[in-house]
């Protein structure tokens, strides 16, 4: 399936231009044009769906794994020291193209990227609630 209003999809059908640095039979990857760092990809599946949430697992798994193939590559190719991988899933979680996509970012010794929370203790009690709620299937 395709929208044909998506970025993204128009991307995949050659009616955009994209630095497409990989591709296989579920998705194609290629430079975010607003880079984070040197390097940082985006991997699209072929098919059009909105979000982690409606993702077929195939494809899911597919994206992952060329996430891997890239992070590899950057870290080899472009001599990251690290990398992130990024899935927003939905407006409150800053995701701007509703295309499911997984960002590749590479990191480097010293690059000003930061996390956008500064990681704390939490609250005990909070998190056995939390873990009560989610536990199980």
């Amino acid at each position: 399936m395709r929208d044909p209003n998506c970025i993204f999809c128009k991307i995949i059908a050659g009616e955009l231009p994209a630095r497409i640095v990989d591709e296989d039979e579920r998705t194609v990857a290629f430079l975010d044009i607003a880079p984070a760092t040197r390097g940082h990809t985006l991997v699209v599946t072929r098919e059009h769906v909105a979000d982690l949430l409606s993702v077929d697992r195939e494809d899911l798994h597919a994206a992952i794994v060329a996430s891997q193939r890239l992070a590899g590559r950057i870290k080899q190719r472009l001599g990251a020291d690290g990398v992130n991988l990024v899935n927003s899933c939905g407006a409150a979680a800053w995701q701007t193209v509703f295309h499911f996509h997984i960002h590749v970012i590479p990191r480097y010794e010293g690059d000003p990227l930061r996390l956008p929370w500064i990681p704390a203790q939490g609250d005990a009690d909070e998190i056995a609630a939390a873990a009560a709620q989610l536990a199980g299937a």
